[in-house]
């Protein structure tokens, strides 16, 4: 092996340690903050740095590649110019104050998700305007640029000698550069046979122990390869006979009639009994409102006044569960009635997001006007494709005038300017005679946390309590505007989160941190009462068009949850890769490389333990996830009106 006295090794050398030293630094302090969480033993902390030391010389190995292809190659005449040599200072000032900035960054990535990069930072890349403008609002973004670039400026200083060192010895002859190419290359190939976004991370340990092993930067660019994950190719399945058994079983109801040709396909008629209710539909979904901030849910701080007074007047559900961690997973099962599948959502595969037997395509065969009514740009996510391409037509941000908009942040309009443009669209729709679905969604329970002054009794931007309260008053003084509009009596209205204000823990699906608050609201028609049965986010479609006594042609995966004779309770849920199924006390999960696990009293001790195809519930896991797949696949989900119109609907 060619030595280190080499000019060319050298400077690789110091540059490579320096960014080794700061990837140790960066766990440690992230461990230090977790250490309660990660529950470390002497072996387990040994193997957690040491894992961490696989992934971090890995993601080295990558980076060293064209660097060092660079300085092995530089011819002689180049390498001694005095220019030359003071870029390469410069390069790695510059490299010092990326590795800086990057274990910034993963610091706040790690404070606001609880986890190391993943497919978030890669989404977040995409919508670069919002994620900046939220940055400079919730952070000192330029004072600490500064800092980052004076304490680069200053350790490229301290380091003066060893580079003049470095640059000054003798090069490296070139078939040893040649051999040191060959070699670092073979490096990165055994790195890419053996070192992977989940393994060897997934080992052993909870959560925070394999995120905390992981190395951000490799993560980030596993995600960023792997934003898609083919259900066949990484997760445990069943024969399709088996899938379509368990999958009719789970979504049968004995006013459902199958008509697909494909095993696999549960598209039926579904015959609701009774007249049909030609009710409004308001179905706001709110930012990040985990149930634990409703004082009706245990909250003592007093943030949700309203809310915690509408649930004495509503049906409200108290086991109800999001299906993921990101708006559009959200968004996703609320419209669409499907479970989470791995990778990215429906919403955001471009090209293959549209045409779906959607909610609001249901509704508007039904003559509705279905509207999705966002506070922010619809480009973000690919809201504006998504919803447009299913049958919707959409208001957003870009689309309301500056005038009728009392604040904005990074994220968008406030929600009291969001409330005001869905009564607009209410009382036009009304007046024209069309019963309506809104399906709203909001944005100031989000960092920066900033919303209008003068509303509530906490300043803005000064946390999520206040962006909490903030958005439990616009909530408030929608109802009360409501109210005194001629369509209230004939609306129901719909409360729910797209996801959790975080949903990191000890595990890799924490049951508890997935829950979230389900109102439906309509003195009307609806009494007030609880359902405690457990249900996720895939059931509001069905039992929404349920309460209308709607007959259609379905899709969905999820129930109508108030018919008499449902089955007992199931949530999906997922993060991008984990895959699970909680029954009301135990959760199963399924993971890439085809893991299967069950985590037996999953909100009480959570007894990991491993499991195969043959455990019932991990039976009924596969189900769901290998059949969605099998369906967005084959388009079974698609909206196809001709099968609306030719299928006998009702036996009335």
């Amino acid at each position: 092996m060619p030595r280190l006295h080499y000019a060319q090794l050298r400077y690789l050398s110091i540059i490579l340690l320096a960014w080794l030293a700061v990837f140790f630094l960066t766990r440690s302090l992230l461990l230090l903050g977790h250490l309660g969480d990660a529950g470390l033993t002497l072996p387990g902390l040994i193997g957690l740095y040491g894992v961490g030391l696989v992934y971090d010389l890995s993601f080295l190995a990558y980076a060293a590649l064209p660097l060092a292809l660079y300085l092995l190659l530089c011819p002689a005449w180049l390498w001694q110019r005095r220019w030359h040599q003071r870029l390469l200072i410069a390069l790695a000032a510059f490299s010092l104050f990326a590795m800086f900035f990057t274990a910034v960054a993963e610091w706040l990535f790690w404070d606001e998700f609880g986890v190391r990069f993943n497919f978030i930072a890669v989404d977040y890349l995409v919508y670069s305007k919002e994620v900046v403008d939220n940055i400079l609002e919730s952070y000192p973004i330029y004072p600490l640029l500064a800092l980052l670039a004076v304490l680069a400026i200053g350790l490229t200083v301290a380091l003066r000698r060893p580079l003049r060192a470095a640059l000054q010895a003798p090069r490296l002859p070139r078939l040893r550069a040649v051999y040191a190419l060959v070699m670092l290359a073979l490096l990165v190939g055994l790195c890419s046979g053996l070192v992977g976004q989940d393994a060897p991370r997934s080992l052993g340990g909870n959560t925070y122990q394999r995120e905390l092993a992981s190395n951000g930067p490799y993560q980030f660019f596993a995600a960023f390869r792997n934003n898609e994950l083919d259900y066949q190719q990484f997760y445990a399945t069943l024969p399709d006979a088996a899938v379509a058994e368990q999958l009719r079983a789970e979504v049968a109801e004995p006013n459902a009639r199958f008509i697909g040709s494909d095993p696999q396909d549960i598209r039926r008629v579904i015959d609701n009994p009774g007249q049909a209710r030609k009710l409004n539909v308001v179905l706001v979904t709110i930012e990040s409102l985990s149930a634990k901030y409703l004082g009706s849910f245990g909250d003592t701080r007093g943030l949700t006044p309203n809310l915690d007074e509408l649930r004495k007047h509503s049906l409200v559900f108290t086991n109800f569960y999001a299906t993921g961690t990101r708006t559009d997973r959200g968004l996703e099962a609320l419209t669409l009635s499907v479970p989470p599948t791995p990778g990215r959502s429906i919403v955001k595969r471009i090209g293959r997001e549209s045409g779906y037997a959607s909610l609001g395509q249901q509704l508007s065969a039904q003559g509705y006007d279905s509207v999705f009514v966002y506070g922010g740009r619809g480009y973000f996510d690919n809201m504006n494709a998504f919803f447009g391409g299913n049958g919707y037509r959409v208001v957003d941000q870009s689309s309301v005038d500056e005038a009728e908009m009392s604040f904005q942040n990074a994220w968008g309009m406030a929600d009291e300017d969001l409330y005001r443009q869905a009564i607009k669209v209410a009382d036009a729709d009304h007046a024209a005679g069309k019963p309506f679905l809104l399906q709203l969604m909001t944005t100031s329970n989000h960092r920066p946390y900033t919303y209008p002054d003068g509303r509530i009794d906490i300043a803005s931007g000064d946390g999520r309590e206040g962006a909490v309260k903030y958005t439990d008053y616009a909530i408030g003084q929608f109802l009360a505007e409501a109210r005194s509009k001629p369509w209230f009596d004939q609306t129901l209205f719909v409360f729910v989160a797209d996801h959790t204000a975080g949903s990191a823990g000890r595990e890799d699906l924490p049951v508890a941190n997935y829950h979230i608050p389900l109102f439906i609201y309509a003195p009307s028609y609806i009494e007030p009462g609880e359902y405690r049965d457990v249900a996720s986010q895939i059931d509001v479609a069905p039992t929404l068009l349920g309460l209308l006594n709607l007959d259609y042609v379905s899709t969905f995966f999820g129930r109508n949850l108030l018919r008499a004779d449902h089955p007992a309770g199931r949530a999906l849920l997922g993060n991008y890769q984990h895959l699970g199924l909680f029954d009301g006390k135990d959760l199963a999960i399924l993971s890439p490389r085809r893991g299967m696990r069950r985590h037996d009293d999953a909100l009480g001790l959570s007894h990991e333990s491993r499991s195969d195809g043959d455990d019932p519930l991990l039976r009924r896991d596969i189900a769901y996830y290998q059949g969605a797949s099998h369906a967005f696949g084959k388009r079974l989900i698609a909206w196809q009106p001709d099968a609306q119109s030719s299928q006998q609907l009702s036996q009335r």
